[in-house]
């Protein structure tokens, strides 16, 4: 490779700032941003306008390029091209710790990325992502599986253990042909106004199935998650809280 070559009278002409660049393997962008960041000496213009470069400038183009691929940042590669044996060891230490935890960080991001094609699975329990699924299976509405999603996320945060256990009875209940049919009435009847005659029945199948599967009491809820519970169905449908209601009385 030739960085300069004798012109017609003998003379040296030296390279342009597109030859530089290619010779580099780098863009002339780069070369532009190397000059602003005080990397790369400027050198003067020809009587052309143009500015000429030398072979000083290609090698050390070329020191530029192979410390930025190799991930030293722009920040560092001034000091580096300044540094003595021992401080160039020692920095491309530090860079290469640097390096090892980013890579840490795109790696663990990585992982999040793919958890999302997962959906459920990234906010919530692999046993409450797949009770979750059962009710999509079974043909409850997304915004009530949505619903479903969002209060488990916040039970399993405010108190883990118990809903651990709670998911465990869930996943009991959806295995029963009678709550399948109970919860998926339950989702129609989303929209319903809270004075719909359709209420009544639907309530005291609710409270039928609940005291035939637990018969004995069962220990009274955390009240901070029982609030968490009521806020949600209270604000989602005026027509749940009322079978709530209902439920919870003889009728």
């Amino acid at each position: 490779m030739r960085l300069m070559s004798d012109g017609p009278a003998g003379g040296r002409h030296l390279l342009t700032i597109g030859q530089l660049a290619g010779y580099a393997g780098v863009t002339i962008k780069a070369v532009r941003v190397y000059h602003d960041r005080d990397l790369l000496p400027e050198p003067p213009r020809d009587s052309s306008g143009y500015r000429r470069y030398g072979a000083e400038h290609a090698i050390q183009l070329v020191k530029i390029r192979t410390l930025a691929e190799a991930g030293v940042p722009l920040a560092r590669i001034k000091e580096l091209l300044a540094a003595g044996p021992e401080q160039f060891a020692e920095a491309i230490g530090e860079i290469e710790s640097n390096l090892r935890k980013r890579a840490e960080q795109i790696r663990r991001a990585g992982e999040r990325i793919a958890q999302l094609h997962g959906g459920d699975r990234l906010f919530v329990s692999p046993e409450v992502a797949g009770y979750l699924e059962r009710l999509r299976e079974i043909g409850v509405s997304e915004r009530t599986v949505l619903l479903e999603r969002d209060l488990w996320i916040l039970l399993q945060s405010v108190a883990p253990g118990q809903a651990a256990a709670w998911i465990a009875d869930k996943l009991a209940a959806i295995a029963d042909p009678e709550f399948r049919t109970l919860y998926v009435d339950y989702d129609a009847a989303f929209d319903w106004s809270p004075d719909d005659p359709r209420l009544r029945p639907l309530a005291e199948r609710t409270r039928q199935w609940f005291t035939s599967r637990h018969a004995e009491a069962e220990a009274a809820p955390d009240p901070t998650i029982a609030r968490l519970a009521a806020v949600t169905a209270g604000a989602s449908s005026p027509a749940w809280a009322r079978i709530a209601e209902l439920a919870k009385t003889n009728l």
